[in-house]
């Protein structure tokens, strides 16, 4: 690395090389300290991002932001989706796809930020001990970002899924080994394997050697940080490029080594499948035949995150600095968890298009009636609601029943082929079943919180049933809340 350089402090306090900082800041490297991604020019527009403030006493100092399609109905999924290195969560939400599938496949997103107050140049401390083990800092940050998105948007707990590029995917594999009783599922893009680093100088050493540790060294690194008796565990993807020089391939091998291990499965593959972009995947099986980790390595792809721009039901994302047209890694991401209906994270999906057609044939209080065009091939149809199954058919319509009145649901249809395969899932479609109109109520927070409206915790108001942020437990904020359902109520100070 040359001579040495001076002592530099973060605003954290933490001491690191200042030299080091400075080096990497001019090269195509910087995954530690000053990431592994240089500036990408004008940040994207951001006008679908929600800025959500007190989500927890916040030990690692982040922003949360968030995204939900219209319609949104509770027990749908969540995906967290951690940045680069001197990115942001506006950029990563513009140029990374998953806000495309969060609308076709009914799901929220959470963007957690860091800043340069915590790193120069606003990277995730993914080798640092003091922010990346469960209970610490940013880790415990984006924890509480996930409760708060939970209650927020009603989202299913035991279908909470984080994702992460470079940097972001250092911090997502610490992620998942601290809260493996949190995430079902995690994808990371150009990234490391879990507590390979908790120092500046082991950092270098995994970016571009990384240790060669057994599998099972490997796998006890995330044991050590889980819960003990953890039994359960996340399902793993790992995306790498055969061409990255800033985080080399041999990565991707003890990623594979690692969560293999920890699953007791082996390191040889159950099979192996070519894709587009130059794309080869390799699925590793659990003890029941569903993949437990997948290995996505790319030819000739550098360091970034694979997208693939176009409208097409495979392609997603922009192209441009470290985002790099080859292949939707969100859409195959999103897929192999299960979040298309398609099936239950985890099981091979079919190969049947999605239907096209769906449509709203009517409502009731309690049904929405759905219909669609027919796929040639199918055996039947598995309707969601959600993102959740709510029934199967083998018409081209189904009546979904038993819904709340005056309340908004969002639907996808996937045809299944005759060997019980679901293939895609549709476009998402909404309906708000007849009945009341929601009741709006304006107050100040103090008389929503005495009318059972909202609920006050740790000096904030929140909203009853969807835990939206209100401000300040006093007199001297108002808001109008909106009551969809029973119990549940919406901020609707911009109308109701």
């Amino acid at each position: 690395m040359g001579q040495p350089y001076p002592p530099f402090r973060t605003a954290k306090g933490r001491r690191v090389i200042g030299g080091i900082r400075r080096w990497l800041a001019v090269t195509a490297g910087g995954l530690a300290l000053t990431g592994g991604l240089v500036a990408v020019g004008p940040q994207a527009s951001a006008a679908g991002l929600t800025q959500v403030t007190g989500f927890g006493s916040n030990p690692g100092n982040l922003s949360m932001h968030t995204y939900a399609p219209d319609g949104l109905a509770p027990g749908a999924p969540l995906v967290v989706a951690l940045h680069g290195c001197t990115q942001s969560a506006s950029d990563y939400y513009a140029h990374s796809g998953w806000p495309k599938f969060a609308d076709q496949y009914g799901f929220a997103l959470v963007f957690p930020q860091t800043s340069s107050a915590n790193n120069s140049n606003s990277c995730f401390n993914w080798f640092d001990s003091g922010d990346s083990t469960r209970g610490k800092g940013e880790a415990l940050s984006i924890r509480q970002m996930v409760d708060t998105a939970v209650a927020r948007y009603g989202s299913d707990a035991r279908r909470v899924y984080i994702t992460g590029l470079s940097a972001g995917a250092g911090m997502t594999a610490n992620m998942l080994a601290a809260y493996p009783d949190v995430f079902a599922g995690g994808s990371i893009g150009s990234g490391l394997p879990a507590h390979c680093a908790t120092s500046v100088s082991a950092a270098y050493t995994c970016m571009y050697s990384p240790p060669n540790k057994t599998p099972a060294q490997w796998g006890d690194l995330v044991r050590s940080a889980a819960p003990a008796g953890t039994a359960s565990w996340p399902r793993v993807a790992i995306w790498q490029g055969t061409s990255d020089t800033t985080v080399v391939p041999a990565n991707a091998t003890e990623l594979r080594d690692q969560w293999t291990n920890v699953w007791g499965i082996g390191q040889t593959p159950s099979r192996t499948e070519g894709l587009s972009g130059g794309t080869t995947l390799s699925e590793y099986d659990d003890a029941s035949g569903k993949p437990a980790v997948r290995v996505y390595s790319i030819s000739g792809m550098a360091h970034g995150l694979a997208v693939d721009p176009g409208s097409g039901p495979g392609q997603c994302g922009t192209a441009g600095t470290y985002y790099l047209d080859t292949i939707c890694s969100s859409y195959h991401t999103a897929r192999f968890w299960g979040l298309d209906g398609g099936g239950d994270g985890g099981e091979t999906p079919g190969t049947l298009p999605a239907p096209a057609g769906l449509t709203v044939g009517g409502t009731t209080d309690t049904s929405v009636s759905l219909s669609w065009n027919a796929v040639p091939g199918a055996a039947s149809y598995e309707v969601y609601r959600g993102g959740a199954k709510a029934g199967t058919t083998t018409s081209t319509s189904y009546t979904d029943t038993g819904l709340a009145v005056g309340t908004t649901y969002a639907y996808t249809v996937a045809a299944v082929d005759a060997a019980g395969a679901a293939g895609a899932a549709s476009s998402s479609v909404t309906a708000t079943t007849t009945g009341s109109t929601p009741l709006c109520h304006t107050a100040n927070n103090y008389q929503h919180t005495a009318a059972g409206r909202a609920y006050q915790s740790g000096g904030q108001t929140y909203a009853t049933g969807s835990g939206q942020a209100m401000g300040l437990y006093n007199t001297f904020v108002t808001h109008t809340l909106k009551q969809t359902a029973p119990g549940y109520y919406v901020v609707a100070d911009a109308g109701c």
